[in-house]
C-alpha cells in the first residue's frame, strides 16, 4: 500500500505516533480495568475487529454472515465485555511492546504491536497465555487519533483443554 504524501513535521509525526501509542495503551487498560463506558471512544464509529479467529467457529462473532468480524463500536464493546466481564469473570493482563507505527497520511497510520496476554478465570487454577501481533490502522478523528481497524495473528498459545468453554457465541 503506497503512501500519501505527509505534509507534517517531523515534531508533528513524533506527536501522532505518541498520540497512537497512548490509544492503545489506554485500550488495554480499558480491557484490563473493565471500563467498557470508555473503551467504545477509543475507535472510530466504523472500528472493524478480526481478532476472534482464535475462538471456534461456534463461538466466533460474525457480521453479515463473515466470521471473525465486528463492525461498530456498539457490538465490539459488546463482543469483548462478554468475553472478559460476562457471566465467567475473566482477570487479564494486556502487555504491548515493541510498536511499529507508520503514517499513511497526515490523518492515517498502520502500525503492529508484538503483545501477550494473560488470562485467569475462577474454572481453573492453570494460568493462560495468549501470544501474537495486534496489526492495526489508525484515523485521526477531530484532534484525536483511534482505532479504525485490528487483527490479531496468534503465534503461541497456551492453554487448558476446555480453554473456551467459558463464553458462548460472541
Amino acid at each position: 500500500m503506497a503512501s500519501a504524501e505527509i505534509t507534517l513535521s517531523i515534531p508533528e509525526q513524533l506527536w501522532a505516533i505518541e498520540c497512537i501509542k497512548n490509544t492503545f495503551a489506554e485500550r488495554l487498560r480499558c480491557m484490563d480495568r473493565k471500563e467498557w463506558d470508555r473503551y467504545p471512544a477509543l475507535h472510530t464509529d466504523d472500528v472493524v475487529s478480526e481478532t476472534w479467529g482464535g475462538l471456534p467457529k461456534d463461538k466466533q462473532p460474525d457480521t453479515d454472515g463473515v466470521a471473525n468480524r465486528i463492525v461498530g463500536t456498539g457490538p465490539l464493546t459488546k463482543a469483548i465485555s462478554a468475553l472478559l466481564d460476562g457471566p465467567v469473570k475473566v482477570t487479564s493482563v494486556h502487555h504491548a511492546h515493541t510498536p511499529q507505527i507508520e503514517l499513511t497520511s497526515d490523518t492515517t497510520a498502520r502500525g503492529t504491536w508484538a503483545m501477550e496476554d494473560k488470562l485467569w478465570w475462577t474454572n481453573g487454577d492453570h494460568e493462560e497465555h495468549l501470544h501474537g501481533h495486534y496489526h492495526e490502522e489508525y484515523r485521526k478523528v477531530g484532534e484525536r487519533w483511534l482505532i479504525s481497524y485490528r487483527t490479531l495473528v496468534r503465534i503461541r498459545e497456551d492453554k487448558t483443554p476446555g480453554f473456551f468453554d467459558l463464553i458462548g457465541k460472541l
